[in-house]
């Protein structure tokens, strides 16, 4: 888990533990690429996650829940990415009671 603070791992029931990392993304990728045995690496996180991700070339795909709930604030998913250097393909789009899930191919 991507954070800056600082904290020991925190095992979870049924055997999932949470690391947290506090030196940047290429880090937290490593680690997490590092403990997959053979599995696919998935991340998690709100705008500022993706807005780091993005632009880095370091993700393949972007997927996107959209839960249309106002909360009255919140963080801009694409502020900060430039557009010019970041192009994504459609792959799917589903549409369920309450959530429409939005995936996408990140072209490099």
């Amino acid at each position: 888990m991507l954070t800056h603070f600082a904290r020991e791992p925190l095992p979870m029931q049924g055997g999932t533990t949470f690391f947290f990392v506090t030196d940047g993304i290429k880090s937290a990728l490593k680690q997490a690429r590092a403990g997959r045995a053979g599995k696919d690496v998935a991340l998690g996180g709100g705008a500022n996650i993706a807005q780091q991700y993005l632009p880095s070339g370091l993700i393949d795909e972007l997927e996107i829940h959209v839960v249309p709930i106002l909360l009255g604030g919140g963080a801009r998913l694409f502020d900060n990415v430039n557009y010019r250097n970041v192009k994504l393909e459609p792959i799917r789009t589903i549409a369920a009671a309450g959530v429409t899930h939005l995936k996408y191919c990140v072209l490099k």
